[in-house]
């Protein structure tokens, strides 16, 4: 049985492919030099897949890659082969090598035909990087939502605190008011100097007895008296105060997108959130600037916008701006209640504030109303 095996191998009477060539030598060595090169490429090839495999144990069809390594191994031997037959009539190894290079071609092809859909599938590297792309933004998103929530409960927990103390406070200083009041009108015949002195101690409460009420204002406990007001009249009509409040150094525009539009809303308190973001946007143009004021309407909200050209805000101060009694001002020049109290007031009645600054580009803060029921074009 081995002689037979043998013979079929090795032995069987056949000349070597070298006599076929004639033993030309050009002929010889160019089939050597050239089987031994494309050998070696076919056996680089499975070592690159292998170390690819043992890197990437994830490979969803990596036993494809296993068998196709085999296929090439194979391909390769048969080159090897080719340069031995040349001097020994080695046919049947050939033969041999030929048929196991034949069966792993056959089954990496009948395999891999199933497979063909889902290679068609796999996402190219653009498409992954256009997912890794949306997930960084929508986990960019995530995080500034989430920030937004954190600064909504510390307001919340601010104002619960700010609320209550502000209005016990504002009941003591009705009665502190009242009594002074009082106490003015029974000295009619007292000294100047006495009547002078309650005057100026009248004055005083009433200025802590409004900044109670910008504090009630920002913890949305202050009453309000919302009425369907025009949001464009509003500001055409406190448009002398702040030409007045800001001062001759700044242009003030006001252009409105709509000629009207209707929103609910206490005229007293926006008048009164306009002046305090008009004094904001001059603290912030102290060389100048201007401050423009628009109007803009969409299917279910009125928005007031207020724009500046100051210095703007970073984003510290930016995140900490509507908080009351946060100021950047020297001390003695800024309570820090201006935006909270609009912050409040728009809490309130239901509408809600944004603000947009970047430093030395200016501040553009946005008012958003809910358009009353009925507001047509």
């Amino acid at each position: 049985m081995w002689d037979s095996l043998n013979s079929f191998l090795a032995m069987r009477g056949l000349p070597p492919h070298g006599y076929c060539l004639l033993w030309d030598p050009t002929l010889v060595w160019t089939h050597v030099v050239a089987d031994a090169v494309i050998a070696a490429a076919y056996f680089s090839i499975p070592f690159v897949l292998w170390r690819f495999l043992r890197a990437r144990p994830d490979i969803e069809f990596g036993w494809m890659v296993g068998l196709f390594a085999t296929f090439i191994l194979a391909c390769g031997t048969t080159h090897l082969i080719n340069i031995y037959v040349l001097w020994v009539p080695a046919y049947g190894i050939e033969a041999a090598v030929k048929t196991v290079t034949a069966l792993a071609s056959i089954g990496t092809a009948v395999l891999l035909v199933p497979l063909l859909p889902k290679l068609i599938a796999l996402p190219s590297p653009a498409q992954l990087q256009a997912v890794n792309e949306r997930l960084v933004a929508e986990s960019t998103e995530r995080e500034r939502t989430a920030e937004m929530l954190r600064q909504s409960q510390k307001l919340e927990a601010i104002g619960r605190l700010t609320g209550g103390v502000a209005h016990d406070f504002n009941n003591l200083l009705q009665v502190i008011i009242g009594n002074l009041d009082r106490a003015r009108r029974s000295a009619g015949e007292s000294t100047p100097a006495l009547d002078r002195a309650l005057t100026q101690a009248l004055s005083g409460a009433e200025r802590a007895a409004k900044l109670t009420d910008q504090l009630l204002a920002f913890a949305r406990r202050q009453p309000l008296n919302p009425k369907p007001i025009d949001p464009v009249e509003t500001v055409r009509n406190v448009g002398p105060l702040i030409k007045r409040a800001i001062g001759e150094k700044i242009t003030y525009v006001f252009a409105p997108e709509v000629e009207r539009a209707a929103i609910l809303a206490d005229r007293h308190q926006l008048e009164n959130a306009l002046l305090n973001l008009a004094i904001n946007a001059r603290d912030a143009m102290p060389t100048g600037g201007e401050l423009r004021i628009s109007c803009h309407r969409d299917e279910e909200t009125v928005e007031v916008r207020i724009v500046d050209t100051g210095k703007g805000m970073d984003a510290p101060t930016l995140e900490h701006a509507t908080e009351p009694f946060f100021t950047t001002k020297p001390i003695g020049e800024g309570a820090g209640l201006g935006l909270s109290q609009v912050y409040g007031m728009m809490e309130q009645i239901g509408g809600r504030m944004t603000i947009e600054s970047v430093p030395g580009t200016g501040t553009t803060v946005r008012l958003f109303f809910a358009r009353v029921p009925g507001d047509h074009e």
